[in-house]
C-alpha cells in the first residue's frame, strides 16, 4: 500500500480512537474539528479545517497519539497549533507528525536540529517544545521521547506502526493488519480477552492462537485497560 494511502485510510470513530489513546471523546473531537467555548472559536489541531468527519485516519490518530503525550504533562494544546502549520509548510507533508522528516539521520540530530528551528522561528513557548538544550546539546523534551518510543517509523519517516504501551510490549496497531485493531502477531486482543472471559486458560488460549502465555497476559491487560473508559467516554 503507497504511503498515502497508509495516512489516508479511514480506520476509527471518534470514540474507538478516543478509546484506543485513552483521552476523553471531546478532547479528541476538538482537536480535530475545534469548537466553540463561551464565543471563543478554537481551530482545530491537528486538521488543517474542520471536515465535519467522525472518522479519524491512520494519520489523525497517529498526531493524537503525539498530542496525548503533551497533554498527560497538562498542556494546552491549542498554542501548538502555529507550529504544526509551520511544520506542514517548512516539510511539505500535510500530516507532519506522522511524516516526521527527515528521519534517515540514525542520530536524529538532523531532525532535531530542524525541529529547534521551527520551534524559535514560532516562538513555542517551553512547555510546548519537541527539543530542549541540555548541557550544551538538543535533547528530545519528554513528552516527544514518550512519543517516539511507542511509533516506529520507516525510512521516509511514515509511522508504520504504534506500541500504546511502549516497543517493550507485544500489543501492536499496524493499520495494515486486523483494520487498526491492537493485536499481537495478528491475534486480535479483544479476541484473546474474550476468550479469557469465557473461562479459557492461559495455556489453552496459547495453544488455540499459538501465542507466548505471556502474549496473551498482555492482551488480556491491555483490554482490561481500556475497556472502563469505553463506559467513561
Amino acid at each position: 500500500m503507497s504511503d498515502a494511502a497508509i495516512l489516508e485510510l479511514r480506520l476509527y470513530s471518534f470514540g474507538e480512537a478516543a478509546r484506543l489513546l485513552e483521552i476523553q471523546q471531546w478532547k479528541l473531537r476538538r482537536w480535530m474539528e475545534g469548537a466553540v467555548v463561551r464565543g471563543v472559536t478554537y481551530p482545530p489541531v491537528i486538521r488543517p479545517a474542520p471536515t465535519g468527519s467522525n472518522e479519524v485516519t491512520w494519520a489523525e490518530f497517529v498526531e493524537a497519539g503525539f498530542l496525548r503525550e503533551y497533554r498527560v504533562h497538562g498542556v494546552t494544546l491549542q498554542h501548538i497549533r502555529p507550529f504544526i502549520d509551520l511544520m506542514r509548510k517548512s516539510q511539505g507533508v500535510k500530516y507532519p507528525l506522522a511524516q516526521l522528516r527527515p528521519s534517515v539521520d540514525p542520530t536524529g540530530n538532523e531532525l532535531m536540529v530542524e525541529l529547534k528551528q521551527l520551534q524559535d522561528k514560532v516562538g513555542l513557548e517551553d512547555d510546548l517544545a519537541l527539543v530542549r538544550m541540555k548541557s550544551g546539546q538538543l535533547v528530545w523534551a519528554e513528552p516527544m521521547r514518550a512519543f517516539l518510543e511507542k511509533v516506529e517509523f520507516d525510512p521516509d519517516g511514515l509511522t508504520r506502526r504504534m506500541h500504546p504501551l511502549g516497543r517493550w510490549d507485544p500489543v501492536v496497531i499496524d493499520p495494515e493488519v486486523a483494520f487498526g485493531i491492537p493485536q499481537i502477531r495478528g491475534i486480535r486482543t479483544e479476541t484473546v480477552a474474550e476468550a479469557f472471559a469465557a473461562g479459557e486458560s492461559l495455556l489453552q488460549i496459547s495453544k488455540s492462537f499459538d501465542l507466548r502465555e505471556d502474549e496473551v497476559t498482555a492482551a488480556v491487560r491491555w483490554e482490561l485497560r481500556i475497556r472502563p473508559r469505553t463506559q467513561a467516554a
